[in-house]
C-alpha cells in the first residue's frame, strides 16, 4: 500500500518555551496562527541553602531537545511534513543567569532562580565543610535571594539608585542579573579562572540555547535580544547597548556579554543531528528571541500604546505597552523594552509590574502543606465556599515585588477563625493573586494616566474560572481571555516567522488572525471590591520587616549556632528543671509535717 501523502498546510514555524518549570516547544500555522501540535518536559529545581533557587542549565538544554524531538515525532503522526518548518523562535524565563565555558562547552556553575521555597522533601545539594557554595555547579535563577547582601552593599554607593534606574528602567535589586553575576564573580572559583583565562561566557537562558543550538563550542552564536539585555542591569535601554559605565560599576567585563539584536532577526541555523526525527530541522533558521513577557505582549498583539496584558504563571507579569516613549514609574513600576521586531524596526517600550508569586503558591499549597493532590483541585475547593470567609493569605515567600520591592516581606496567612478550613485557604490563595494584580494595575493606572478598559490575560491558570471571575471582581474591569492560551510561544514563534529573510509571518494589522475570547464581567458591587481590596492591603502591611540580609543568608538556620543563645536556653531548662525537682521537695516535706 502506498505510504500515505503528506498533509500540506501553510507555512510552519516553531517555538521554544523555556519557562521555570517546565520546557516546550510548539508549532504554529503562520497563515492561521493555529497551533498544530507541542510537547512539554518538566525541569527541576534545585534549593541547596534558604532563599537560594537553581536549575542545571545542561538539563534545560536536554529538555529543549527532547520536546522538539518528540514533536517532530507528534508531527510525523499527524502526516505533517517536517521540512515544512521554516524557523524557530525562542521565549524564556528571564534574568536567569549563566555562565559557560565557551572551550568544552559547560555551564561553570547552575543557573540561578527559582519562585517558591523548597519543601522537607525537596533535593538540597551537599556543601562541602568551608565551602560558601553548592557542590553541584547550577545557573542563577530569577527569584533567588542570595545576592541580598550584595545588593545593601551596592545601594550604598548609589543614593536613591537613580545612576541605574536612569540608564535601565530598573531598581537595584536581588531579581535582576548583573548582581547574579557579580556573586558568582566573587564566589565561584571556576568562573574567576574562566573569566581570567577569557574562556567565560554569559547569558541569560535564551543566549545559552541559542548558542548550543546553533553549534555550541562548533561555531555557536553567543547573542541575546533587546528584551532580555533590558532585564540584566547592564544594558542602557535608551541607546540599546552594553552600558560601560553600570559594567564598570558591578565590576563585570564586557567581553563576557553576548552581542544584543533585535527581537526578529537571522541569528544562526539549527544544528541537530541527522539521526534524530528533528534532524530535519538541520539548517532552519533559529530568528526570533523574546523574554518570556514580551513574547506574551506580542502573542496578544498588544502592538497600540495603551494596551496590556497580564500572565498568569509562576508568577504575575502585567505588561502596558507605551510606544516609543520610556515611562518612569513612580510607583513601583519597571520600564523595560516591550520589543523591537526587526534590524531596522522601532522600539517599543512597556511598563512592567511583576507578582512573584501566583501559580507558585498552588504549588505550595500541594506540596508543602498537602491540601490539594493537583494543581487543578484548587478551583474545586474554593468553589466549595465561594469566599475566604475573612481569611488573607500574603505570599510574600521570597519578599514582595511591584509596587512595594520590600525584601524583607514573608508570608502570611492572616484572618483566621475556628471555622476557617482548607477551603478557605484555597479561596484566599487564588484572591492573592488577584488583589496583587490589581495593585500593579492601579500603580500602572497612576504612571500612565489613561484607566485600562479591560485586560487581557494568558497563561496556565486562566483556564482556572473561579481565578478569572475574581479578578474581574476585585479589578470591577471586564477580564478577556483567548481561546487558544499559548500567547508567549505565538510571540516568539510571530517574531520568527516575520524576520527579515524568512518572511512567512505578517505582522501588518489587517493579516493578523482574528482571535476568539472568553470574556468575564464584574459580577459584585464597586463597594464590595474595595472593602476586599482595603483589607488586603492591611495584611499587606503586617507582612513586612520579617526578615534582615543577616537572617535570610544564614547558612545554619539551626539556633546553637549561636554558642551564647544555645547555653542560655540550656542553663534556662536546667534551672527549670532544678526548680522544679525543689519545689517538688519542699511540698513533700510540708506535707510530711502537716500530718
Amino acid at each position: 500500500m502506498a505510504a500515505a501523502k503528506k498533509a500540506v498546510l501553510g507555512p510552519l514555524v516553531g517555538a521554544v518555551d523555556q519557562g521555570t518549570s517546565s520546557t516546550r516547544f510548539l508549532v504554529f500555522n503562520s497563515k492561521t496562527a493555529e497551533l498544530l501540535s507541542h510537547h512539554q518536559v518538566e525541569i527541576k529545581q534545585e534549593f541547596p541553602r534558604e532563599g537560594w533557587v537553581e536549575q542545571d542549565p545542561k538539563e534545560i538544554l536536554m529538555s529543549v531537545y527532547e520536546c522538539i524531538e518528540k514533536t517532530c515525532e507528534k508531527l510525523e503522526q499527524l502526516n505533517i511534513d517536517i521540512s515544512n518548518i521554516k524557523a524557530i523562535g525562542v521565549s524564556n524565563q528571564r534574568e536567569t543567569t549563566v555562565v559557560w565555558d565557551k572551550i568544552t562547552g559547560e555551564p561553570l556553575y547552575n543557573a540561578v532562580a527559582a519562585p517558591v521555597s523548597p519543601g522537607p522533601s525537596d533535593p538540597v545539594a551537599v556543601v562541602p565543610s568551608g565551602s560558601s557554595v553548592p557542590a553541584a555547579g547550577p545557573s542563577s535563577v530569577w527569584l533567588d535571594l542570595r545576592t541580598q547582601s550584595t545588593v545593601e552593599n551596592l545601594s550604598k554607593r548609589i543614593p536613591g539608585n537613580n545612576f541605574i534606574k536612569s540608564k535601565t528602567g530598573l531598581p537595584l535589586s536581588t531579581y535582576f542579573s548583573a548582581v547574579k553575576v557579580r556573586w558568582l564573580l566573587d564566589n565561584v572559583k571556576k568562573v574567576q579562572r574562566a573569566v581570567e583565562e577569557d574562556r567565560a561566557l554569559f547569558g541569560t537562558i535564551d543566549s545559552w540555547l541559542i548558542w548550543c543550538l546553533t553549534g555550541g563550542t562548533n561555531g555557536g552564536v553567543h547573542c541575546t535580544d533587546v528584551t532580555n539585555a533590558s532585564r540584566t542591569m547592564l544594558f542602557n535601554i535608551h541607546s540599546l547597548e552594553w552600558d560601560k559605565e553600570l559594567c564598570e560599576f558591578f565590576e563585570i567585563p564586557m567581553k563576557i556579554l553576548p552581542n544584543v539584536r533585535s527581537s526578529s532577526e537571522i541569528y544562526g541555523l539549527m544544528k541537530i543531528s541527522h539521526s534524530l526525527k528533528a534532524g530535519a530541522l538541520e539548517g532552519v533558521p533559529i530568528s526570533g528571541c523574546l523574554g518570556d513577557q514580551s513574547a506574551a505582549l506580542v502573542g496578544q498583539m498588544c502592538f497600540r500604546d495603551g494596551q496590556a496584558k497580564n500572565t498568569y504563571g509562576t508568577g504575575c507579569f502585567l505588561l502596558c505597552n507605551t510606544g516609543h516613549k520610556c515611562v518612569f514609574s513612580e510607583h513601583g513600576l519597571l520600564t523595560t523594552v516591550a520589543y523591537k521586531l526587526g534590524r531596522d524596526k522601532p522600539v517599543y517600550y512597556a511598563l512592567e509590574g511583576s507578582v512573584a508569586i501566583a501559580g507558585a503558591v498552588i504549588r505550595w499549597l500541594r506540596d508543602n502543606l498537602g491540601i490539594i493532590n493537583s494543581s487543578d483541585e484548587i478551583e474545586k475547593l474554593a468553589k466549595e465556599v465561594g469566599t475566604s470567609y475573612g481569611c488573607y493569605f500574603v505570599p510574600a515567600f521570597s519578599g514582595l515585588y511591584a509596587p512595594y520591592w520590600e525584601p524583607s516581606a514573608r508570608g502570611i496567612i492572616c484572618g483566621l477563625t475556628q471555622f476557617t478550613n482548607k477551603c478557605h485557604i484555597a479561596f484566599a490563595a487564588l484572591e492573592a493573586v488577584c488583589f496583587q494584580t490589581r495593585e500593579i494595575l492601579d500603580a500602572m493606572n497612576r504612571d500612565c494616566g489613561i484607566p485600562l478598559s479591560h485586560l487581557q490575560v494568558d497563561g496556565g491558570m486562566t483556564n482556572n474560572k473561579i481565578l478569572m471571575q475574581l479578578q474581574a471582581d476585585i479589578l470591577y474591569i471586564p477580564v478577556v481571555k483567548p481561546s487558544m492560551p499559548e500567547t508567549t510561544a505565538l510571540g516568539a514563534a510571530m517574531a520568527a516567522g516575520a524576520a527579515e529573510g524568512v518572511g512567512v509571518w505578517s505582522l501588518e494589522p489587517e493579516d493578523l488572525s482574528a482571535v476568539t475570547v472568553e470574556r468575564f464581567e464584574p459580577q459584585i458591587n464597586a463597594e464590595e471590591s474595595e472593602i476586599r481590596f482595603s483589607t488586603w492591603k492591611k495584611a499587606v502591611m503586617k507582612s513586612m520587616g520579617w526578615v534582615t540580609a543577616e537572617s535570610s543568608e544564614s547558612g545554619d538556620p539551626s539556633i546553637f549556632c549561636s554558642l551564647p543563645l544555645g547555653f542560655f536556653i540550656m542553663s534556662s531548662m536546667i534551672m527549670f528543671i532544678g526548680a522544679r525537682y525543689i519545689s517538688g521537695q519542699l511540698l513533700f516535706k510540708l506535707d510530711n509535717f502537716i500530718s
